[in-house]
């Protein structure tokens, strides 16, 4: 009878120090997220970035968020050519969600409107763009407007759109005979907003 007590005080023993190693892992991890939302990610850093949509000095991140949604395109004629056709950004419609998954805005257009929860919002003029990979819209640095209502939107000086995936316009065709139809594309990016040091 000792023969069988003993391996399985043996194995509990074990199953214990097993998790009791396991905890002390779990609870030497840093983050500063509340429980129960996502782990703290490194603050952003525009260093990778091309030159042309780095912010200036004098600026620091005051939000990062992430917006995936949609964005409509449609099918009209070429400026200047006349016969021809193609596909045209009409506005996007995206939530925005900070680094812990939370909704925090949402952003939409026409005219291009980052709008935060708290009802602040603004609009922005396009400084640079820059490429961000086949099939991904471009990288964008735009100077902010001042903002309408008062909130997290507020003193913010510059957003740049980075992380990008998909937002291209579509591959259908666009001819003619279907001028004037509309498609929408998912796309996903980080919009990183800053205001003066």
């Amino acid at each position: 009878m000792s023969k069988t007590f003993v391996p399985s005080r043996t194995l509990a023993l074990a199953g214990a120090a097993s998790a009791a190693v396991l905890l002390t892992a779990c609870g030497s991890m840093s983050s500063s997220a509340p429980m129960g939302s996502a782990m703290t990610v490194a603050p952003f850093s525009q260093a990778s970035l091309p030159a042309a949509v780095q912010v200036p000095a004098g600026n620091r991140v005051a939000l990062e968020t992430v917006g995936s949604g949609d964005i409509t395109y449609e099918c009209r004629d070429k400026a200047g050519m006349p016969g021809q056709t193609e596909w045209v950004f009409v506005g996007p419609e995206a939530v925005l969600k900070d680094r812990a998954g939370r909704t925090v805005g949402r952003y939409y257009g026409p005219p291009a409107t980052w709008e935060s929860s708290d009802g602040s919002k603004l609009t922005a003029t396009q400084v640079a763009v820059a490429p961000a990979g086949t099939g991904n819209l471009p990288y964008q640095l735009v100077k902010a407007n001042p903002a309408m209502g008062s909130g997290a939107m507020t003193g913010v000086t510059y957003i740049q759109r980075v992380a990008l995936q998909g937002g291209v316009a579509p591959t259908s065709a666009c001819m003619p005979a279907n001028k004037g139809q509309k498609a929408t594309v998912k796309y996903q990016a980080d919009y990183i907003f800053w205001k003066a040091a």
